[in-house]
């Protein structure tokens, strides 16, 4: 009997879970069942099932956060973002995290509730101003922005900065491996100074730290 190479029983899984994800099985924000439980119930391994994961990521229905699991962030895939993403450079991708996260900043400190303020400080302490493992510090990276974002209680924001997740993480390392002495120690510095603004329920300050920040990102990349 010839084994079905795993590439299909990959597309399948994917297949499989979008269609459960699009049913409402689970919730946008709800954490997937682990590899252990998802593997059987698919009827395949586990290794399988990440590739699986991988591709509804590429979709911007599901992000992986390192240490807590993957959780929903859309019920219906964004084709066409997801196209217009894939051929953006990393300048591009910069300049649409200004616009949305900058205006997210302002909201969060306006509107953070003492929990999300909570998942801020928890997200900022799990950033480490190490590049030795260069895709665990984007992921942290990205979970700081994450929780600044769902903190300005606005689900449009939140979509649509969960669909620019899977470019937007792969733009972010490539920026990193081509700039020569980038400082984590003070872009550290950095997220603490959004933080704080935040927490000061400071919408201007949060804005501008947040933009400072992301521009200093801009023009490292043109360097």
């Amino acid at each position: 009997m010839t084994q079905m190479p795993r590439a299909s029983l990959a597309d399948r899984a994917a297949a499989l879970l979008e269609e459960r994800i699009q049913a409402g099985e689970w919730q946008v924000g709800e954490r997937l069942p682990g590899e252990t439980t998802l593997a059987p119930e698919l009827g395949v391994g586990r290794s399988t099932v990440r590739e699986a994961i991988r591709q509804l990521a590429g979709k911007g229905l599901v992000q992986s956060r390192q240490g807590s699991g993957v959780y929903v962030t859309a019920l219906e895939t964004q084709d066409e973002l997801t196209e217009v993403l894939a051929r953006a450079d990393v300048i591009a991708v910069i300049e649409a995290r200004i616009a949305i996260e900058c205006e997210a900043a302002s909201l969060a400190a306006a509107r953070r509730s003492p929990e999300a303020l909570a998942v801020i400080h928890q997200a900022l302490n799990h950033r480490h101003p190490e590049l030795d493992e260069l895709e665990a510090y984007v992921d942290a990276d990205m979970e700081f922005h994450r929780a600044v974002v769902l903190a300005a209680d606005n689900p449009v924001l939140l979509e649509m900065f969960d669909a620019f997740v899977p470019r937007l993480r792969g733009s972010m390392i490539e920026m990193l491996r081509m700039t020569v002495g980038f400082d984590t120690e003070l872009d550290h510095e950095r997220h603490q100074r959004v933080t704080e603004r935040i927490a000061e329920s400071d919408p201007e300050g949060a804005a501008r730290v947040s933009r400072d920040h992301l521009e200093v990102l801009r023009r490292e990349v043109w360097q």
